[in-house]
């Protein structure tokens, strides 16, 4: 769709092009019945290049096209006033152009904010290199769990500090709804202090698509939904019941950073056979879940009873994490597909399908900078 804009963007500007030409006598154009002054002439060059400036700027994936195209409009569309009789049908492509500059502006603001999340969670990350994790380690924690820690892979290893994701999502928005909505996604992630920044874009119509964030960030939760990045549709958070789930979105998701649960913010507790419960504490902020291990010592699902929405009348519902394939990322065994299903009093509802695309640890800062 970007590059179909970015000709459209060539087309008008170039079509501008005619009202410099006619000023200059560079070409008989009778298309302008009225006469073009060559200072009239020069800002229809303007407005020309601006706009064809914005589409290289396309082609080059640089974030700032929208505002020169929203520049390049403007110009334009004063020329089109100024010359009306002749030029008027050229307002209908500057108010296409102004609404997908808009979206790019939403679009731009969003990512910046999330950038901006993301870096300050990166600065609150100690610097310092830790000791590779030992049996001694591990030895205090319930059987199941050490399993989990020799299975993955952790032993010998640096602690896990940092964490990028690629993932890729079908989602179920509503219970009723029917199909499935394809979603690509990316986290981050910090272990000390614990945090984490998921953006998505979800793809609802061939050319519409809604861009979430949910965050968890010193101890805080927020969701923000916005359709084409500037018409919000949910907005939840900080808020009692967001900050519990997202502290137990986060706890359930140590399964991607496993040293985490050797983390003095997490305290476990052995269930029996395969199965142990750890709960998370940060300051006045407390969630718990329960993990399931397999014969290897691999989780196979976290299950917790967790806020489905917010504000004072939201309930505490069974949230199931299922793991359907385990790989190797780096050097580390963590799940790379899976589901997740609340089950409702009406029935389950198994809202996403996920799977895990890339999955980089300890140089995060390496991917933002």
């Amino acid at each position: 769709m970007k590059t179909l804009f970015a000709i459209i963007l060539l087309i008008h500007g170039l079509i501008h092009l005619l009202g410099f030409l006619k000023a200059f006598l560079l070409a008989e154009l009778n298309e302008f019945t009225n006469p073009v002054s060559k200072p009239m002439g020069l800002l229809w060059l303007l407005a020309a290049l601006v706009l064809l400036f914005s589409a290289v700027m396309i082609f080059f994936k640089n974030p700032l096209w929208w505002f020169f195209a929203i520049i390049g409009v403007l110009i334009s569309q004063v020329l089109i006033i100024v010359f009306w009789k002749d030029a008027l049908y050229g307002t209908i492509p500057n108010i296409l152009i102004l609404i997908i500059s808009m979206v790019g502006y939403g679009q731009y603001d969003f990512d910046k904010k999330i950038k901006e999340e993301i870096t300050y969670t990166l600065g609150k990350v100690p610097a310092k290199i830790s000791d590779p994790i030992t049996p001694k380690d591990i030895s205090s924690l319930p059987e199941p769990v050490q399993k989990w820690l020799l299975a993955t892979g952790m032993m010998g290893k640096e602690p896990i500090l940092t964490v990028f994701m690629k993932q890729k999502y079908q989602l179920k928005l509503k219970p009723e709804q029917k199909d499935w909505y394809t979603s690509s996604a990316e986290q981050y992630s910090t272990v000390d202090p614990p945090s984490f920044v998921w953006s998505a874009e979800i793809k609802m119509m061939p050319v519409i698509s809604a861009f979430g964030r949910d965050k968890f960030i010193e101890g805080e939760g927020e969701m923000v939904f916005n359709l084409l990045s500037i018409i919000p549709v949910a907005n939840d958070g900080p808020n009692p019941q967001i900050n519990e789930a997202a502290l137990q979105r986060f706890l359930g998701e140590i399964v991607w950073y496993p040293s985490a649960a050797l983390s003095d913010y997490i305290t476990w507790k052995d269930l029996g056979r395969q199965t142990a419960k750890a709960t998370m504490t940060l300051g006045g902020l407390s969630g718990s879940g329960i993990f399931t291990f397999d014969e290897d010592g691999f989780v196979r699902n976290f299950t917790a009873l967790r806020f489905q929405g917010s504000g004072p009348e939201a309930k505490k519902v069974e949230w199931i994490v299922n793991v359907i394939e385990t790989k190797e990322y780096e050097g580390i065994k963590v799940p790379a597909k899976g589901n997740v299903t609340w089950r409702l009093e009406t029935g389950d509802w198994t809202w996403a399908k996920f799977e895990i695309l890339e999955c980089n640890y300890n140089h995060l800062k390496e991917q933002i900078f």
